[in-house]
């Protein structure tokens, strides 16, 4: 049976997801949603995609349709979330679930009792290089003790992975730091019992802090320390050091270097190299075996328990 999707937001992001997706078996997107009409149809023709609409109801409307991929601005996630499960549609949101905890939690509440598959993007979690210090953890061999992460962009101006205006301001709490904290408590198999944050001056236009530093500590005892800024004109992305009892590894996307940054080949950790493809894999296979997926809204809830405290000390 070919699961059919649709996929919400044709920008930087909804590309990637709609070039892994070229890549697996079973899965066609039959439905593009975007806000901007002629931009969307371009895309739709590049990727052979017959039905192209401005409107999400539009598309949960088609019967056709099993599963819904959310590429939308954050503060649209929890919203247009519970639209798609109370549509009977299974549901993968990008990060951040949410930007406002209790709508998370009313996202958990209903996926419970909806019986559909409801994940969100926590790509951290299938990226081959985290994958590798993952299995190394599960299998005895590498303990954390200290994950040191730098999220580094140059986002003075309002603009998106391509380099366009975004219609939306991004936010280093509710989404860039979501990425670290769901990994550290992943990482380290132990929930996080102590977070600390403070926060450098708010911008003038976009109203939002552009620098950033966290301090986690997980109940099993290892620590976390997060730098994020918009305002770093440099290499651009997250770099994790993971400082260990056996071994030190450094991530950059999906490529793995030890301390003394030699190479370690993570190619046949997963079927790709790609941490988007492996996320959409995931994502597929839980809706074909019935199964809880891996980075499911549940699973990651606790997460954005997390940011709801950090905010919280932000904000007194």
């Amino acid at each position: 049976m070919t699961i059919k999707v649709a996929l919400a937001g044709a920008g930087a992001f909804g590309i990637k997801h709609l070039d892994g997706i070229k890549n697996i078996d079973g899965v066609e997107v039959v439905s593009l949603i975007s806000r901007d009409l002629e931009k969307t149809k371009e895309v739709a023709a590049k990727y052979g995609v017959k039905h192209v609409t401005t409107n999400l109801e539009d598309s949960l409307a088609l019967k056709e349709v099993d599963a819904v991929i959310l590429c939308t601005p954050t503060q649209m996630h929890a919203s247009q979330t519970l639209a798609c499960l109370k549509a009977g549609k299974h549901v993968q949101v990008e990060i951040p679930l949410c930007d406002v905890l209790k709508d998370g939690e009313e996202v958990v509440d209903v996926a419970k009792t909806s019986g559909l598959v409801a994940m969100c993007g926590h790509t951290r979690r299938f990226n081959p290089s985290h994958q590798y210090v993952h299995k190394k953890i599960a299998a005895g061999e590498f303990n954390i003790q200290q994950m040191d992460v730098q999220t580094y962009f140059f986002r003075r101006t309002n603009m998106n992975a391509l380099g366009q205006p975004r219609s939306w301001t991004d936010h280093l709490l509710w989404h860039h730091a979501a990425h670290t904290v769901d990994l550290f408590a992943y990482q380290a198999g132990s929930p996080i019992v102590k977070a600390n944050a403070i926060q450098g001056p708010i911008h003038k236009d976009l109203g939002i802090a552009m620098d950033m530093s966290i301090q986690l500590k997980a109940a099993n005892g290892a620590i976390c320390t997060l730098s994020l800024s918009f305002n770093n004109d440099g290499p651009l992305g997250t770099f994790f050091r993971y400082i260990g009892d056996t071994a030190t590894f450094i991530a950059r996307y999906d490529d793995l270097v030890n301390g003394k940054e030699e190479k370690i080949d993570v190619s046949k950790v997963d079927v790709s190299m790609n941490g988007i493809e492996l996320q959409d894999r995931e994502f597929f296979a839980a809706i074909r075996e019935g199964r809880e997926p891996n980075s499911s809204v549940a699973q990651v809830l606790p997460c954005y328990q997390v940011l709801h405290q950090l905010e919280q000390q932000l904000n007194g």
